[in-house]
């Protein structure tokens, strides 16, 4: 299925976009949002929850609305994070952006989810708009104690689901874990139980931004980390942790070399299940690695107009 603005779903995880990068910026700053027309994330997410303030919330959703309307970002993917549907302006964010710019908008965030139903809930919001609505898929951001004991039933929710993000802040609030500094370590049990989630679905799992802007090392620490574990992405909160974030989860020339090699060597195996390459066994488990391996490197490149 091709994007709103005829991008690429041949990129990620069973033809979902590339989310290498997905650059945060706030719904209520026209002057960011004109920034992020240039910028070399493969997704912008348009904020319209936590960094947007109570009293400017209803501007900010029809700035939102019109700018997607007449606005084209270099990104491959745009997504939008509603407010929570328990709030004043959860249902109508969903309603009002899908008829102000629903052809425009790949995915719509879903923050703090905690059951299955509130994704399910999404879902029936979009189908009531009908065809303005195609299109619109759906990513969950689990960010809450009892959204990560129940993400595996969040991610079999619905079939417009493409990914599941995790977010940190609001996560070591609901646990009473002081946030900060940490080692990457530190949340290996939600980075565990997201991933398996995921990828039990078919989803994209994608990691939750590093706010410490002036630590690269720091970033680039995290994002390997994630990277290793198999995350497909990663959030970012500024322009400049892109680069740092794209080349991790970029696979090298020698790791798609390799990948390729291997596809063109069970290619022609001839109906072996597995058969010996450089002494090493491949099989069907190599074969799928190595085509996870070779769409990440299909990941759009674009080049940033700020640098």
């Amino acid at each position: 299925m091709s994007g709103p603005r005829g991008a690429s779903r041949s990129n990620g995880m069973d033809g979902y976009p590339a989310r290498r990068s997905s650059l945060s910026v706030p719904g209520s700053s026209e002057r960011m949002l004109e920034k992020a027309a240039g910028l070399d994330a493969d997704e912008i997410v348009v904020d319209l929850e936590d960094s947007v303030t109570p009293e400017a919330k209803e501007a900010a959703r029809t700035r939102v609305g019109e700018f997607l309307a007449k606005e084209r970002l270099a990104a491959a993917a745009v997504a939008v994070r509603v407010n929570p549907l328990a709030s004043a302006w959860g249902k109508r964010d969903v309603v009002e952006l899908v008829r102000r710019a629903g052809g425009l908008i790949d995915s719509l965030i879903i923050p703090k989810v905690e059951r299955p139903e509130e994704v399910v809930e999404v879902q029936r919001l979009l189908e009531s708009e009908g065809a303005r609505s195609t299109g619109v898929r759906l990513q969950a951001l689990i960010e809450t104690a009892a959204g990560l004991l129940h993400v595996a039933e969040i991610a079999a929710a619905s079939p417009l689901l493409e990914s599941l993000i995790l977010g940190y802040e609001d996560l070591a609030a609901s646990l009473g874990r002081v946030p900060g500094t940490t080692t990457p370590g530190r949340w290996l049990y939600a980075q565990e139980r997201l991933l398996v989630a995921a990828r039990a679905s078919g989803l994209q799992a994608i990691d939750g931004p590093y706010l410490d802007i002036r630590d690269p090392a720091g970033l680039r620490q995290r994002a390997e980390h994630v990277q290793a574990l198999g995350f497909d992405g990663k959030w970012a909160v500024h322009p400049d942790q892109l680069p740092i974030i794209n080349a991790t989860f970029t696979p090298t020339a020698e790791q798609l070399a390799r990948a390729q090699e291997i596809l063109d060597a069970l290619g022609g195996a001839q109906g072996q299940g597995a058969i010996a390459l450089h002494g090493e066994m491949i099989d069907e488990a190599s074969r799928r690695l190595a085509l996870q391996v070779v769409a990440r490197g299909r990941a759009p490149r674009t080049e940033s107009a700020l640098r």
